[in-house]
């Protein structure tokens, strides 16, 4: 998407269509957008189940020039803190040049006869900026067999700040083909180099 000043108001319309209170969410956005221009946003309403109750949940990352916007509003019930439901609104804003890595997994069924730009089932785009970090270890071992010695441990240490996976069979094949959109402008915006804009045949 160019960075234009309707790409605000498209993101304004694609948060009043979620129907997750919007004003909330908007405000929440407005005041980590500081004025900024959006250049490309992505909106994820997603309820849970949680034993007989629905929780809805909605996500909002936005992308401006120089950095990432990642939104997120809950609902709860009414408890000792508040006795009516509320909602909590959170958001953070990332410099782009604080993100270490873009991460896009994508599905496709049926892939010996996938051609460019077609569907993809599901994709996951994970965002790395160093704020969380992820360990797996397993114990270290050796190439002889009957060896029974301690070799310690070895692992992998993953930057996964934040993580979010959108399926055709749940969302549609929209939610998908915008989430990918999405990844594609954080990538280039995240990219060392002059800009190059790829499109699709």
């Amino acid at each position: 998407m160019a960075e234009t000043g309707s790409a605000t108001q498209e993101l304004r319309a694609a948060i009043d269509r979620s129907g997750y209170y919007p004003d909330v969410v908007a405000d929440a956005l407005e005041t980590c957008l500081a004025g900024e221009r959006v250049v490309s946003y992505f909106v994820h309403h997603a309820p849970t189940f949680d034993r007989d109750e629905v929780r809805r949940h909605i996500t909002v990352l936005v992308l401006t020039a120089t950095r990432l916007i990642v939104g997120h509003t809950d609902e709860h019930p009414g408890d000792e803190t508040l006795s009516a439901p509320y909602a909590t609104a959170s958001t953070e804003a990332v410099p782009i040049d604080r993100i270490s890595s873009v991460v896009v997994n994508r599905t496709v069924a049926n892939p010996a006869g996938y051609e460019p730009g077609g569907p993809v089932h599901e994709a996951v785009l994970t965002v790395g900026w160093g704020a969380v970090g992820r360990i797996d270890l397993e114990p270290a071992t050796c190439a002889d067999p009957n060896c029974e010695a301690d070799h310690g441990y070895a692992g992998t240490f993953t930057s996964d700040d934040f993580s979010l996976r959108v399926a055709s069979a749940a969302e549609g094949g929209d939610a998908v083909a915008k989430l990918l959109g999405f990844a594609l402008e954080l990538s280039l915006a995240t990219r060392t180099g002059p800009a190059v804009r790829i499109t699709h045949r």
